[in-house]
């Protein structure tokens, strides 16, 4: 996955209007979610059933900063996923509820990365390559939430197969720090820019529509392949996001294991050009 972040003077705020549909959202869907590892429910039940996982997601990063040094110095180009492979936090849960074939649902992760190196080369100075003789102190940290709200309907109860289709908006929250130290040849940076640091910060709203479900392994139902997949647009030029792995059911809920990946592509301009995240995630659902 990639990071590539692009530090400007002014940055992209979400727009009146999207925060209006998120929060037309939020009071639709009250305190929504039902993950994509629910369990099948009868067709035509008319009580409300609920679900709340608690994950640990422990995704890798990768991807490019571009941070402005200053009058006369060029962009400074980071390699950031050499950077990125440490997590210093992370959180991540959902709630839903099911009535019928209707639901809603929301879910929240938090992450935490940072790193920081010394004589460093996985950087480049403008366009040009980087001198021989060039090296830096770098640091970076960034900090990331993303919301989901949605709605679903279930269009096959079957309890082997379920499946629902969903809708809604996703928020992405992104704040970068970066700080870098340049020793030897400085290319096109200015002496005065040698040193420097730069922080960056940017809210984005999507709507978004999708797939999710649970597909049985065994007649009990106590073993099942979960699946979920979204697309989206709005403030950024395309969102996407994956998740499959296996679970296993007891009275109380479920245990899983899964892959998740979360993409982002931004449009041009924009403080942060692409995200990425992806990796396991392991959890508990509880159902009532």
């Amino acid at each position: 996955m990639g990071f590539a972040f692009q530090a400007q003077e002014h940055f992209m705020q979400a727009s009146l209007r999207t925060r209006l549909t998120a929060l037309a959202w939020a009071a639709a869907c009250t305190a929504a979610l039902a993950p994509g590892g629910a369990n099948a429910q009868a067709a035509g039940s008319v009580n409300w059933r609920y679900a709340l996982s608690v994950y640990g997601y422990f995704p890798s990063v990768d991807g490019q900063s571009n941070i402005p040094t200053g009058p006369g110095g060029g962009d400074l180009n980071i390699s950031s996923g050499n950077f990125m492979d440490k997590l210093q936090g992370a959180f991540m849960g959902s709630f839903g509820a099911h009535n019928g074939r209707w639901g809603v649902f929301t879910d929240f992760i938090y992450l935490d990365f940072g790193d920081s190196r010394s004589g460093s080369r996985d950087f480049s100075i403008g366009n040009a390559g980087l001198p021989a003789s060039t090296s830096a102190n770098l640091g970076l940290d960034l900090k990331a939430k993303l919301w989901t709200l949605g709605a679903d309907y279930r269009i096959a109860p079957d309890p082997a197969l379920t499946v629902d289709v969903l809708g809604g908006v996703r928020m992405l929250d992104i704040n970068q720090s970066v700080r870098w130290d340049i020793s030897g040849a400085l290319g096109s940076i200015a002496p005065a820019s040698r040193s420097g640091s730069y922080e960056s910060s940017q809210t984005l709203w999507d709507a978004l529509v999708g797939v999710k479900g649970r597909y049985a392994l065994d007649s009990a139902g106590k073993w099942a392949v979960p699946f979920y997949l979204d697309v989206g647009a709005g403030e950024s030029r395309l969102t996407w996001q994956a998740a499959t792995g296996i679970s296993y059911a007891y009275s109380w809920g479920e245990l899983s294991g899964m892959w998740r990946y979360l993409a982002y592509e931004l449009k041009p301009g924009s403080a942060v050009r692409d995200v990425n995240f992806s990796g396991p995630m392991l959890g508990a659902t509880f159902r009532w």
